[in-house]
């Protein structure tokens, strides 16, 4: 009797798609726990956790996205200057307001491993204002959620 050998992806077998997800009247948390999924491909069978098997993740229309409960007014987006007493501060609606792609990057970053792996899967995210993106030429197929 022979010892059956784990499967291990290699990154030059991972077969990468494109996806396009469209944002309006999505919920940020339901919609950043599917992205996390696609990036890092744990659909797939092929799933290995220590490679980058996930597949590339188009958002359109992010500033029509959606926050349960008082979130719009309650939740606070906090970030530093580097400089002394340089801590900032913006509440959802402000951060809707003046960069929309960050509410969705901010969810799925958190999402995503802490490690340079969650880095690089974390550039697979393309996150767009408005129904218009240039990556058009790779023919992203259109999930629904």
């Amino acid at each position: 009797m022979y010892k059956q050998k784990s499967f291990v992806l290699r990154k030059e077998d991972a077969d990468k798609k494109w996806y396009q997800i469209d944002a309006t009247d999505l919920v940020v948390g339901r919609l950043a726990t599917k992205i996390a999924d696609l990036l890092r491909g744990k659909g797939k069978p092929s799933y290995t956790p220590n490679t980058d098997s996930g597949d590339f993740v188009v958002v359109t229309n992010c500033e029509k996205i959606r926050f349960t409960g008082k979130k719009l007014e309650d939740k606070v987006y906090y970030w530093h200057t580097n400089h002394i007493g340089g801590l900032k501060e913006r509440t959802a609606q402000e951060q809707l307001d003046k960069h929309p792609e960050l509410v969705i990057m901010n969810a799925v970053k958190g999402m995503l491993p802490k490690t340079s792996l969650g880095r690089q899967q974390l550039t697979k995210l393309k996150v767009y204002v408005g129904n218009e993106h240039p990556h058009a030429a790779q023919s992203p197929e259109v999930i629904k959620c």
